[in-house]
């Protein structure tokens, strides 16, 4: 693609935030609407987590579009591939695979003022757009970690986001560094085949038994037969979820059940008195994110493996040293240690009218959107799972269909006013982030852990302080007055081409 494509809607990523705007913005008349994928296919976060044991933590009926819903879940608790396939099925039953590119990663976005639009660089050429979506997500870049040696590692090094499937790692030594949600799905995956496995542990997290069981034959036939039943256990599966939020940011004794059945969860599962010592976790649960198994305790009591809360040194040709001197050999490092969340380095790529990016403009003002959606100083860009959309209990698709409404509704809005451009005014966007500092500030991510909700400054700004549904009441319709505005200029010329929004 040589020359520059013009186009109204620019969607960045087809995970399930961008395929979720691509489907809603079809459905309300904007034809002229491009994805950019940087992968060869859709499902994001879902496409590349293919590690052993991959699964959702949210239950199946509850993780999935509402207006997608799907009787065919296997599980209480679909694992990845089933995931995967329903994106893709959902995107064909939608038609909107037509209008993704694949293959095509941005390298920067800029904002011209001048124009009322962006001007978006991409590994297959360049996009004019009026309005960019961002639908990155927040889990798509790996956190390696930064360990002297780590590049000397003679073996396989791979994070569980790109693992590598032609790595054999029956009867092999292997390292996996970390113990977050991830970890406590590979490590009982793979414990049986391999010859050792060593698992490093810095904080030993809060683990829950996983209600999980097979959806029989003749429930998924009621489900396809009676689609309010299945419409009636999502609702459960969510009031359920949503009674956490009174513990995790108002009453913390609302919490004690959920740490007592952890608790119970631990002494059951671990007999060895130094083994659960060492898995106690010693900071308040629901202050990093609550995970989910029942797999992990037995797979840690295995004789071939070992659980390391020596921190690590450095990273030899031949396997890990750590700070009492030990040295643990090993053949393949799994890397297990996260995303960058708060600090993705997507954010570098875009810039405002003046060259400023977006990766500065929160460095130094702090994380900060208008109802996580929208930013001071970047006209007609939505940000999908952005500053305090993330959650720590329940499904981030009702998080994303909430922002969905709330886009729709803006390019709604500007189509019938006839609006070039909409910015959230600053002191409206500083208004509303004073109070979810002070709401959050109450929260018990704050009470001391470290974790991927946290940015470098200490605060919490990935997570939604609040019941789900007060930040759906919150974007049911877009509020204009909130913005600053640019009308379209009826003088000027038009490219030929359909332009959705004129």
């Amino acid at each position: 693609m040589d020359q520059t494509t013009r186009v109204d809607v620019l969607v960045v990523g087809a995970g399930f935030s961008g395929l979720g705007a691509a489907i809603r913005l079809t459905e309300e008349g904007v034809d002229d609407l491009i994805v950019v994928e940087r992968g060869q296919d859709v499902g994001g976060t879902w496409r590349d987590n293919s590690y052993p044991g991959a699964a959702c933590d949210v239950p199946s009926h509850l993780y999935s579009y509402s207006f997608a819903l799907n009787p065919e879940w296997s599980r209480a608790f679909s694992p990845q591939g089933e995931i995967y396939d329903y994106i893709r099925r959902v995107t064909h039953d939608h038609g909107v695979r037509d209008k993704i590119r694949f293959g095509v990663d941005v390298t920067s976005a800029q904002y011209d003022e001048n124009r009322g639009r962006w001007t978006v660089s991409t590994t297959a050429g360049e996009y004019d757009a009026r309005v960019l979506v961002l639908g990155v997500g927040a889990l798509c870049e790996p956190k390696l970690p930064e360990i002297d040696g780590i590049d000397d590692f003679a073996g396989p090094v791979f994070h569980t986001a790109r693992w590598d499937h032609s790595v054999p790692l029956a009867g092999r030594r292997v390292a996996v560094i970390g113990t977050g949600a991830s970890a406590i799905q590979v490590v009982p995956s793979i414990a049986p085949a391999v010859e050792h496995l060593d698992v490093y542990q810095r904080t030993a997290p809060w683990v829950l038994p996983r209600i999980d069981r097979k959806y029989p034959g003749f429930e998924r036939a009621l489900y396809r037969r009676v689609p309010g039943l299945q419409r009636a256990v999502r609702g459960l599966q969510y009031a359920s979820r949503e009674l956490q939020v009174v513990g995790l940011t108002r009453t913390r004794a609302a919490l004690a059940p959920i740490k007592a059945l952890g608790r119970a969860h631990l002494a059951m599962s671990v007999r060895d008195p130094e083994l659960r010592a060492a898995l106690t976790p010693h900071f308040e649960i629901g202050c990093k994110r609550i995970l989910l198994s029942n797999t992990w305790y037995r797979a840690l009591g295995r004789r071939n493996v070992d659980v390391v809360t020596t921190p690590i040194s450095r990273v030899t040709e031949t396997g890990i040293v750590t700070s009492d001197g030990a040295e643990h050999p090993a053949d393949v490092l799994v890397v297990a240690t996260g995303f960058h969340v708060t600090d993705s380095p997507f954010f570098e790529r875009v810039r405002d009218s003046a060259g400023r990016t977006l990766a500065d403009t929160w460095a130094s003002e702090g994380m900060e959107a208008y109802k996580g959606t929208t930013v001071a100083g970047y006209p007609n860009m939505f940000v999908l799972m952005g500053p305090a959309t993330g959650l720590g209990h329940s499904s981030i698709i009702y998080m994303i269909e909430s922002q969905l409404n709330y886009l729709v509704d803006a390019i709604r809005a500007m189509r019938d006013r006839g609006l070039q451009t909409v910015d959230v005014r600053a002191a409206v966007q500083n208004a509303y982030n004073r109070e979810l500092r002070e709401n959050t500030g109450k929260t018990v991510w704050l009470t001391g852990c470290k974790s991927w909700y946290l940015d470098a400054k200490g605060n919490a700004p990935a997570v939604w302080p609040d019941f789900t549904f007060t930040f759906r009441n919150q974007t049911r319709e877009f509020d204009v007055s909130a913005y600053r505005r640019t009308e379209v200029d009826r003088t000027a010329a038009v490219p030929t081409g359909q332009e959705a929004l004129r």
